[in-house]
């Protein structure tokens, strides 16, 4: 389905290639994780399976490409669009339109696809996605996990045997990541979608994957193969396997699962002391202080009702899903925004 040849590609006036002698091969119907440190290549990697690497970066590559039986580097983007669906880092950057529906149509639109067949191809991903309640709602009102899901849906439109993402949840919280991920597993089991996915999510992907492809730093070679292959080989590896790692651990277990019933194995006649918590309590004046807090944002209610106390010298995580108004209480906090309503005092002085 997809092979890559002693690829290498270098970027125009760069002092060094972004893929050096690279060779993979992926079958119809796998799921495939790439993975690698920064620098090396995996964005590029993904750009040459449907030819946006060279023909909108320039650059020069050599070694040969097969995707679908198309070479990418001789067949047009319009050609290539058929076969590979691509979902970028932000789906802010590949949306066109203001309303999900019309965003799902517009490239089945430029094609001149007939109207008949341009709703069933609508109707039919809006269901693929469960956006089919989403369908007349404006894209800048969805919350982060429902933007890149709509993403997804408009580059299944044209039904490619191929999805290729480019680190799809970086942005998004745990609960929107865990929907994003899990339509991807639905197309892959339920449509036999092969899916090239690059994420640094590695404990949510795992489970799932069939393939791992790491590519090198500079020096080494690329690894490629099964979760269980691959794993011991690389550094890029998430906290439950670099713990079973240090405790000999053998499988390696992939998930919290498997995890639990290798430590309920290895603390099997175990006693481990619990160690008491050292009390660090508050003194003196909090620096930050927040009472009844309610800020609007496009004429919409998004901070409600926040007290909020940080002592000076701490260190405050501030948690929440996508949309739930994390960063305009940070801010708020900081004068950049006013509130509607309620009192910020920092440093004893009124925000």
């Amino acid at each position: 389905m997809i092979r890559f040849e002693h690829i290498s590609f270098t970027y125009p006036n760069a002092d060094r290639p972004a893929l050096d002698n690279i060779s993979l091969h992926l079958l119809e119907g796998e799921f495939a994780l790439v993975v690698g440190p920064s620098g090396s290549g995996k964005s590029t990697l993904l750009r040459c399976v449907n030819g946006l690497t060279p023909h909108f970066s320039g650059g020069v590559i050599s070694g040969g490409v097969t995707v679908n039986g198309l070479d990418p580097v001789e067949a047009s983007p319009k050609v290539m669009s058929r076969h590979v669906g691509f979902v970028f880092q932000t789906p802010e950057a590949q949306f066109v339109m203001d309303r999900v529906e019309d965003e799902l149509a517009f490239a089945l639109e430029n094609a001149a696809m007939p109207p008949q067949e341009m709703r069933i191809r609508v109707e039919e991903v809006l269901d693929l996605l469960d956006l089919a309640p989403l369908r007349h709602r404006q894209l800048d009102t969805l919350s982060g996990g429902e933007r890149q899901r709509v993403a997804i849906a408009a580059a299944l439109a044209f039904r490619p045997q191929i999805l290729v993402l480019d680190e799809p949840t970086s942005q998004l919280d745990p609960k929107s990541a865990e929907d994003v991920l899990q339509a991807l597993v639905r197309l892959n089991t339920d449509l036999g979608l092969t899916i090239l996915l690059a994420e640094h999510r590695l404990e949510r992907v795992l489970p799932f994957v069939d393939q791992i492809i790491c590519l090198p730093a500079t020096g080494s070679d690329l690894v490629q193969g099964s979760p269980a292959q691959v794993l011991p080989q690389i550094d890029l590896t998430p906290p439950l396997v670099q713990v079973a790692q240090k405790l000999d651990w053998s499988p390696l277990p992939l998930t919290l699962k498997e995890g639990r019933r290798h430590s309920l194995r290895w603390l099997n006649g175990r006693t481990i002391a619990p160690k008491s918590p050292a009390e660090s309590l508050p003194t003196g004046r909090p620096y930050i202080r927040s009472e009844g807090v309610q800020v609007a944002f496009k004429g919409q209610t998004v901070v409600q009702g926040v007290d909020l106390q940080v002592w000076p010298g701490e260190i405050v995580a501030l948690m929440g899903r996508n949309g739930a108004g994390k960063t305009t209480l940070l801010k708020t906090l900081v004068g950049l925004m006013r509130p509607k309503q309620g009192q910020i005092v920092v440093d004893d002085q009124n925000v």
